[in-house]
């Protein structure tokens, strides 16, 4: 099972900047070689990571707004979002390691 969120211009608010989990949103086009090969990191980190942080998936061409309103001008693109603001960003496919070590920081401390 999956817990990724398809992110849209409608709903982004409401997912990602009205969270009350740390959002990591990937943006993404099926055109991008990229995005397919860093896609099933992003998914496994959504399942291990569950409660803890949540993944919204952005299709940058079906919703270009929310893309143009973070400055998106490559793909793929993982943005770290913490109470309804962009706090870190990791541009690329890149290895699972280099994301957590981004991620970790802004992540909520369960006690």
């Amino acid at each position: 099972m999956s817990n990724l969120i398809n992110g849209t211009d409608v709903n982004f608010d409401m997912e990602v900047l009205a969270s009350d989990v740390p959002v990591l949103v990937d943006f993404w086009a099926p055109w991008c070689a990229p995005c397919r090969i860093i896609a099933p990191v992003v998914e496994e980190l959504a399942n291990e990571m569950e409660g803890k942080l949540k993944v919204v998936k952005v299709n940058t061409d079906e919703n270009p707004s929310i893309a143009q309103q973070y400055g998106i001008m490559s793909i793929p693109t993982l943005g770290i979002f913490k109470n309804g603001r962009l706090v870190n960003s990791v541009i690329g496919a890149v290895p699972k390691h280099h994301l957590i070590q981004a991620i970790t920081p802004h992540l909520d401390s369960i006690n």
